[in-house]
């Protein structure tokens, strides 16, 4: 493969999958923009109802991982039943984790709510929030898996579709059900909720009819003991992982929640914004997972090695670059919102603190989550992400937020020194090479 060959085929994953990344992030930001119109109580509710979501999003993206590790590199065998047994041996798990994490939120969403707020009002609001999406999760989870063979296929741009069409059904459904237009009452919060539920809905049905056009299946879930036992080897540790990240990251926004409301809802502003611009970036890990991958899969170790450091300049790159957008428009997103000029600041200061921390954000998740990973070597990761919540990121914010109780502008500085901790170790494994592993 010529570079700049690479190069195209890299951006024709990337750029894709960025778009995509940046429209499910624009589903937050929308419900966010407008339930920010019905003051900070809404927005804390919002920001507290969707944490179920947060923790799903990464497990079952972790699933997402491993069916992209074992896909493209069976495709770089042409192993044609072992895709579909990779397949459906991950639809299955997803269906797993989709309908626990639904069940647990259909019948104690007043339980979650309460985990992150002491605010009784906030609480109430984000339960009713909670048990209407709990819905979504069997929706979404399939969905992310069939997602995964369409780019494996180099098809990259039909997710993007779907996305853009759930997209605008969003939108849509947000203005007509948080407000009351066009004889529908004014629901609120809820309106927010029922129109996430529907947009993924009509997700789903568009992704399984792209699916049909792109890709064969046929349902197989025959492994021998070896291949299911190399099959949990990579499996657990990610799903442990994102999980315990998760959690880490949830616990950060109990002491955010413990700080008071206006630090809550301040932090639930940039919420959005942090997705767009990692979403944007999301692309390039995306990218990394399956081109790296199919490399290690034709044994081709010395180019899959300069290709990771092509992607990872190119990441880098790109986060500065949207850094530097961020410090400069933050104030001007910051003003769409109808809540106290406290509130503003505090959404300012830590928009700032995270264009400081975006690039270093960026490259963990392409070398951790993208080139390390797609060797199936996924174990370093979950040891090196759990030293950095654990040993790093929980302790510090305890410490700064509950402790000392810094501005929470300075305890999201503080914990997120985690990140940094985790890109030291990550490079020196990368370096090494130790991830690079052939599965099949």
């Amino acid at each position: 493969m010529k570079k700049d060959n690479f190069l195209k085929r890299a951006f024709k994953i990337a750029i894709p999958v960025a778009l995509q990344a940046m429209l499910q992030s624009s589903f937050s930001m929308v419900d966010q923009l407008m339930v920010g119109q019905l003051g900070k109580t809404a927005i804390a509710a919002v920001e507290v109802g969707s944490k179920p979501g947060f923790v799903f999003t990464f497990v079952s993206g972790a699933v997402a991982t491993v069916t992209g590790i074992m896909v493209s590199q069976y495709m770089g065998k042409e192993d044609e039943e072992k895709i579909n047994v990779s397949m459906s041996v991950n639809l299955c798990v997803m269906m797993l984790i989709a309908v626990l994490t639904a069940l647990a939120c259909f019948f104690a969403p007043c339980s979650l709510a309460r985990i992150f707020t002491e605010d009784s009002v906030v609480a109430k609001t984000a339960a009713s929030y909670i048990g209407i999406v709990s819905f979504i999760y069997p929706l979404s989870g399939i969905a992310t898996i069939l997602a995964v063979q369409i780019r494996c296929k180099d098809h990259s741009e039909y997710p993007l579709y779907v996305s853009a069409a759930a997209s605008v059904v969003n939108t849509v459904l947000n203005f007509v059900l948080i407000f009351g237009f066009i004889g529908m009452p004014a629901f609120g919060v809820k309106g927010a909720a029922i129109a996430s539920l529907s947009s993924q809905v009509v997700n789903l049905a568009l992704m399984v009819f792209f699916y049909v056009k792109t890709c064969s299946f046929k349902f197989d879930l025959r492994m021998n003991k070896e291949e299911m036992w190399q099959y949990i080897v990579m499996l657990m540790p990610i799903v442990l992982n994102e999980l315990l990240w998760t959690v880490g990251q949830n616990v950060n926004t109990y002491i955010y929640g413990h700080m008071g409301t206006n630090e809550l809802a301040g932090m639930s502003l940039t919420g959005p914004i942090q997705g767009l611009l990692i979403g944007a970036l999301s692309g390039l890990a995306q990218a990394a997972g399956i081109l790296i991958g199919k490399r290690l899969g034709e044994k081709e170790y010395d180019k899959a090695y300069s290709e990771s450091k092509q992607l990872c300049l190119y990441g880098f790159a790109g986060a500065v670059i949207l850094s530097t957008l961020l410090v400069i428009l933050r104030s001007l997103y910051i003003g769409l919102f109808k809540v106290d000029l406290d509130v503003r600041g505090i959404g300012g200061q830590l928009l700032l603190a995270f264009a400081i921390l975006a690039p270093v954000k960026v490259m963990n998740m392409i070398l951790g989550g993208g080139i390390i990973r797609s060797g199936g070597r996924t174990k370093y990761i979950m040891i090196i992400d759990m030293l950095g919540t654990w040993l790093v990121g929980v302790p510090l914010g305890l410490y700064a937020g509950l402790v000392l109780k810094l501005p929470i502008v300075w305890t999201y500085f503080i914990l997120s020194q985690e990140e940094l901790f985790r890109l030291v170790i990550t490079i020196f494994m990368f370096r090494s090479k130790k991830w690079m592993n052939t599965i099949t």
